[in-house]
């Protein structure tokens, strides 16, 4: 049994997604507001959160960039909007998906389940090595990115996309590839999520964002 932590600031959606939730055995906790669920995470222990952007006191973005100074409990956002701007935005905060209202509550809870086995499945072991470019130094194990000697803070979907790209590198990667290795074949988004997450990884790379080359129709390569 998984423990859910429900954050929206309207009653009624609350009560959807708890609806579903319990019929799919998952436990539930339910917070009005962003203060609210940073307290509860303070004080809980949960498998994932469902998190809602616009609430009074404390906004999504705002909650989850707190939550993410003191834990890793994966996130997935809802928003009214789908605008690439706002996705980018929750991406950017440390989200692990992203849902569009109105939603299926059916729909929903197979990308909690998705979610919820991708943060719970064994890993590749990449412990054995370490990649260094120049100034990039990719720290397998500790999971740790420098550029020019400053770690790089990457949300945990970042890392998998850089740690799979990096040890496939000069292999021309097809975006169903990316998308089913580092999210998981039973991921129900599009290929937005993928380009989304591919503009952070580069802007956080600076410099050597360029290692990611874009094949046009095909996908991406790591490139040194």
């Amino acid at each position: 049994m998984s423990k859910l932590l429900i954050v929206d600031d309207e009653f009624r959606i609350r009560e959807l997604i708890k609806k579903y939730a319990l019929y799919e055995g998952h436990e539930v906790d339910e917070a009005e507001d962003g203060e609210q669920a940073v307290l509860k995470c303070r004080n809980n222990t949960y498998d994932i959160i469902i998190m809602d952007i616009m609430m009074p006191k404390l906004d999504g973005f705002g909650a989850t960039e707190q939550i993410r100074r003191f834990c890793n409990t994966p996130i997935i956002m809802l928003s009214a909007r789908g605008e690439e701007y706002d996705r980018l935005s929750g991406f950017e905060s440390g989200v692990d998906d992203y849902v569009v209202k109105p939603f299926s509550p059916k729909e929903l809870m197979m990308r909690v389940g998705a979610v919820l086995r991708r943060s719970g499945s064994d890993k590749k072991d990449d412990s054995k090595s370490r990649f260094v470019y120049k100034g990039l130094s990719i720290d397998f194990a500790a999971r740790v990115v420098t550029v020019d000697g400053e770690r790089v803070q990457l949300t945990p979907r970042e890392y998998e996309l850089l740690f799979y790209m990096v040890n496939n590198k000069g292999i021309a990667l097809t975006r169903e590839q990316l998308i089913s290795k580092v999210w998981g074949y039973d991921f129900f988004g599009d290929d937005r999520t993928l380009d989304t997450h591919i503009k952070l990884l580069r802007k956080s790379l600076g410099e050597y964002a360029s290692l990611i080359v874009t094949l046009r129709g095909v996908g991406y390569r790591f490139e040194t």
